[in-house]
């Protein structure tokens, strides 16, 4: 579809000449901006900037290049292509210091048309830009796009003027060929308002994709299932599987009376994961406005919060997640003189977890004798793994644990104290490529950049690490195995201009995209806990700018983290209400669902039931309960952790297991 005000658009209506420029004073007075910037992007390659006396007429201005209106030849030769127009834009602003560029920015925002009020709108705004950026773009008869954008930044709006100039009249693949590389010396402002124009190509690139499935006939696919909170608090489901998490986000009051009468009758504190299921995570997250011991969190601060439960006279510590996370809490309760405070698990059953296993395979055990051949050499292991493990491992390499938020860090400051130290990371090795990964983008980084980081640091000290650094090539987290090509190829062609999230466990396409993303202020990949500090920091921006938005976050982790995000988003937009006249404003959490996370009825139709019965279970297409097409596999699917899934809240904590006091107890359940 057409821009509301595109089919009229041509090169005279798009380009509109700036207003003249005013002289104070009748002396003649040389001026190094054109009278008319919007011919400056059309100077030839080399060529300098016009000088001109402002009493005299100024010269005739060059043709703007611009992308050919039919397949004449000649029309091809007297317009430049998109590329050429944007090397040229990039060598014209690489060339002027930077007072000068922001300058010649300016005045091209000045000669930018505005957008009619009626494009204005939430559905064409920008996000992850500091101002409020519209943009608006479709095909014309000739199969090319036509953009139009604006913003209420002169700066923002010159970003805008220089793409609208170089991509509008292209063909979509040519939109598509466009390297933000080019652009880089646009970036002339505040790192955060020089995103603007990396995020506008990523809008203009994601509605060329767009044309291109519709000239190829492509029907649009399924979106995403997603949920959206509004500033009333009020939760909208998209999606049937979206629907099952909504579900459990008001909870039955009785329930919730119920439990904490249970938990302050026998002085229990709870310690919960994120990826917990949603039913127990809404009970939870009620029941804590009436019982402040209760914690859901990342598994790095599950344990400090029992210590701190421990202090504040909690007798008993129940933790719901996998197996390593409950003896985490019970060694960590010890270390700090806590050793009298029992600790329960949830369930009677064993509860793993895929990283846990692989690094109690034979396999790790080679892994490390390999390490234990290369001095000095030290084990980094990720907390995802038992505790026997870790003693294990210790046997053979000094080894320290660390968690996704704190895995760098720890990294780099082994690094920094020990001289030619060998790391060797395991056993997720999505996380290890990932880190492998971001150690070579920062071998590029400048110093400065570096030292944000980490100050002990520098491009040379991070080049010499890469070869000592090792890790573990066969452990992955069946989670984040979801997010693979498939769903990273459906992210770049409808989500590219959302805000992505990852977790540093997930497959390398889905990190890289996440990084891109995060160079302009769109991503960001870490552990679950910088996930939900990301959108925090997003809505509150927002809510700081009061202005109508619409936040669309794809949640590239565990679907459990929805719980913990609802509950932040809804604080927030409370702790707002009551100092201004509240915006519009909606935040959008998308649920990436692989074609994995799909489970089939068996082909042959029997299933053991009679034959109108099995006729009527293979029209199924996924688990039966969730439809539209969407649903949790048998193998995890849906990024939900099965494992995680085993934990159900019943507290009967036994007198006689009570009375035991060993160091590790197991809840009836």
């Amino acid at each position: 579809m057409l821009p509301h005000h595109a089919a009229s658009m041509d090169a005279s209506t798009t380009h509109a000449a700036a207003a003249p420029f005013a002289t104070p004073a009748n002396k003649p007075r040389l001026l190094l901006i054109p009278p008319n910037p919007s011919r400056c992007l059309a100077r030839p390659r080399g060529g300098s900037v016009a000088v001109c006396c402002a009493h005299s007429p100024p010269p005739p201005p060059a043709p703007l290049p611009r992308a050919a209106a039919s397949g004449n030849d000649e029309d091809e030769e007297e317009f430049a292509p998109p590329g050429l127009r944007l090397r040229r834009l990039a060598e014209e602003f690489r060339a002027l210091p930077d007072a000068a560029r922001v300058r010649r920015l300016l005045a091209y925002g000045a000669a930018l048309p505005r957008l009619p009020e009626a494009d204005r709108v939430a559905a064409n705004r920008v996000m992850g830009c500091v101002a409020q950026v519209w943009l608006v773009g479709g095909v014309d008869g000739a199969g090319r796009m036509r953009f139009a954008a604006d913003s209420d930044s002169e700066i923002s709006r010159g970003y805008c003027a220089c793409l609208v100039s170089a991509l509008d009249g292209a063909r979509p693949e040519e939109v598509l060929d466009a390297d933000p590389a080019h652009l880089a010396p646009l970036g002339v402002a505040a790192r955060s308002r020089a995103s603007t124009w990396h995020n506008v190509l990523v809008g203009m690139q994601k509605r060329a994709r767009a044309a291109i499935a519709e000239r190829e006939g492509r029907a649009p696919g399924q979106p995403f299932p997603s949920l959206v909170i509004g500033r009333d608090g009020a939760v909208r489901a998209q999606g049937s599987y979206a629907e099952a998490q909504a579900m459990f986000l008001s909870p039955d009051n009785s329930k919730i009376v119920e439990l904490v009468n249970a938990l302050v009758e026998k002085k229990i504190g709870i310690v919960a994961h994120f990826y917990m299921d949603p039913e127990v995570q809404g009970i939870l997250t009620a029941a804590k406005r009436q019982w402040p011991h209760i914690h859901i969190s990342d598994s790095l601060v599950m344990a400090d919060s029992a210590v701190q439960m421990a202090e504040a006279g909690c007798e008993y510590i129940a933790v719901l997640g996998v197996d390593f996370m409950s003896e985490n809490v019970r060694a960590i309760l010890d270390q700090a003189g806590f050793n009298k405070v029992g600790v329960y698990r949830m369930s009677s059953e064993q509860i793993g977890c895929s990283l846990a296993d692989a690094a109690s395979s034979s396999a790790y055990t080679h892994f490390l004798k390999t390490a234990s051949r290369s001095p000095p050499s030290l084990h980094v292991i990720y907390i995802n793994t038992s505790l026997e493990t870790k003693a294990h491992t210790h046997e053979l390499v000094p080894t320290i644990t660390c968690t996704s938020s704190n895995v760098v860090a720890t990294i780099l400051q082994a690094f920094a104290q020990i001289p030619d130290l060998n790391v060797w990371y395991g056993p997720d090795s999505y996380m290890g490529a990932n880190i492998a990964d971001l150690f070579q983008r920062m071998a590029i980084m400048s110093d400065e950049e570096i030292a944000e980081i980490h100050p002990d640091h520098n491009r040379k000290t991070i080049s010499s690490l890469l070869p000592r650094l090792h890790y573990y090539q066969n452990g992955n987290c069946i989670v984040h195995d979801m997010f693979g090509h498939e769903v990273v190829e459906k992210i770049k062609a409808e989500y590219c201009d959302a805000f992505l999230t990852a977790h540093f466990e997930v497959p390398g396409e889905m990190f890289s995209l996440s990084m891109e993303a995060k160079t302009r202020g769109m991503g960001v990949v870490g552990s679950t806990q910088n996930i939900l500090d990301f959108i925090k920091n997003h809505l509150k921006q927002a809510l700081d700018r009061n202005v109508d938005n619409h936040l669309q976050f794809v949640l590239g982790t565990e679907s459990g983290m929805i719980t913990s995000i609802v509950a932040a988003v809804r604080e927030l937009f409370d702790a707002y209400e009551s100092r201004q006249e509240g915006s519009n404003i909606e935040v959008e959490i998308v649920f990436p669902v692989s074609s994995d996370a799909v489970s089939k009825t068996s082909v042959n139709g029997s299933h053991r039931f009679g034959s109108s019965v099995a006729d009527e279970l293979d029209k199924l297409t996924i688990v039966p309960g969730v439809n539209s097409g969407e649903g949790c596999s048998i193998h995890g699917g849906c990024a939900s952790c099965p494992y995680m899934k085993l934990q159900i809240l019943r507290l009967q904590l036994p007198e006689s297991a009570v009375a035991a006091n060993c160091s590790w107890k197991i809840g009836v359940v």
